[in-house]
């Protein structure tokens, strides 16, 4: 089977180097069966209706319409982890530069540059310059997934105290933590006892504003915030008033916008958290593989919209995937059907996530095109795929 793919922004080469001679690029969205993006805007894009699934080559899915894509069958996959070394390492920059004013110091010396005694000059210039270390101070980082962790751990490293919150802690996150993270119980422990705060959490309804002027209030005075998960995450013009009256003493964003970027206090990168040759490549990787994945197995990994979902290699003689509600008596009506059409069951992988369910079967001899038409039109099912 052949498949047509997309790609909405450029996607590093040693990704789709992994794409064989069954995948052929076009540049038509509308004709895709598979579409790669980074941080290309698609709400106002009209998939065509043979688009089964999105790969965004990153964590964020903000700029993916991914509940209306669910209800249409399209499963929409993001890579978390593939790019968390290069935001953890941001992470520590943001630190270390809101803690010494290493910016205005190199900007005293490029606008000096011409002083022929500039070094005997610095030297006098420098103490408009000078900060505090970071190790010995206390660090809150909210949400411990993949860069979370990441940072705990490196700030663990550099002799800092470190203090994690995250109601939804994995076992696996649990595991790769330091032993030395102080695990907390609500997220007001961190902004009461820390020096820096740093968010890793998805904007989420829950989340979006969680840092405003209820929670900056319960802060220390001189407390560092550090965003580089989402800009939404920050109520920023809270934040503004307290540069301003000195309760905070840097923001550090990843995210430029016209609230933040030149005020006095804000330190405003150019959303490069992700913005390495190696995350780059890491989250094209991955991004190719699950779709691959996806499209020649079925199988469903770091989805955002559907439950994850796997049956292994298709190696038997038949498999079909079909995208339904999530509603009783479903696997009922689809082994019905394929019991009417003496087709024999191998095996059965069902998952569900909220309002949507996702099945595999695999079967001892191959499915027929009618059946998977009749299993496409049972009035609960989104889409019936044949994957062999």
């Amino acid at each position: 089977m052949n498949y047509k793919y997309s790609c909405l922004n450029p996607i590093a080469e040693v990704g789709l180097k992994n794409l064989d001679e069954r995948y052929v690029r076009t540049e038509k969205f509308e004709e895709a069966d598979a579409v790669f993006v980074r941080s290309a805007k698609m709400d106002e894009l009209k998939p065509g209706d043979g688009l089964l699934a999105v790969a965004r080559a990153g964590a964020g899915v903000n700029n993916i319409p991914h509940a209306e894509y669910a209800k249409r069958g399209i499963v929409v996959f993001n890579t978390p982890g593939a790019n968390a070394n290069g935001v953890k390492e941001l992470v520590i920059a943001a630190m270390l530069i809101a803690s010494r004013d290493i910016v205005g110091g190199i900007g005293w010396v490029r606008d000096n540059a011409s002083d022929p005694a500039i070094g005997k000059s610095a030297e006098k210039a420098k103490k408009a310059f000078a900060g505090t270390e970071i190790m010995g101070k206390k660090l809150g980082v909210i949400g411990l997934g993949a860069i979370g962790q990441k940072v705990a751990n490196a700030a663990v490293g550099l002799g800092m105290e470190v203090y994690g919150y995250d109601p939804y802690l994995s076992i696996d996150a649990a595991w790769n933590l330091s032993r030395a993270v102080r695990h907390c119980k609500n997220v007001e422990t961190i902004y009461k006892e820390c020096d820096y705060i740093t968010i890793h959490v998805p904007a989420l309804d829950s989340t979006k504003g969680m840092i405003n002027a209820e929670a900056i209030a319960m802060m220390k005075n001189g407390v560092i915030v550090i965003n580089a998960a989402r800009d939404a995450l920050v109520n920023e013009e809270d934040m503004i008033a307290a540069l301003e009256s000195g309760k905070v003493r840097k923001y550090v964003s990843d995210f430029p916008n016209a609230t933040t970027a030149g005020k006095r206090g804000c330190i405003v990168i150019p959303h490069l958290g992700a913005s390495t040759e190696e995350a780059e490549d890491n989250c094209a990787v991955m991004a190719v593989r699950q779709m691959r994945d996806y499209l020649e197995n079925g199988n469903i990994v770091n989805s955002v919209n559907y439950p994850a979902c796997s049956l292994g290699v298709a190696s038997r003689a038949g498999r079909v995937a079909i995208c339904h509600k999530n509603e009783a008596n479903m696997i009922g009506t689809f082994t019905s059907i394929l019991g009417k059409a003496k087709v024999n069951i191998d095996a059965i992988a069902n998952k569900s996530r909220g309002d949507f369910a996702y099945t595999l079967i695999d079967t001892d001899s191959p499915i027929p095109a009618d059946v998977v038409r009749d299993l496409a039109a049972s009035e609960a099912v989104i889409r019936a795929r044949l994957i062999k």
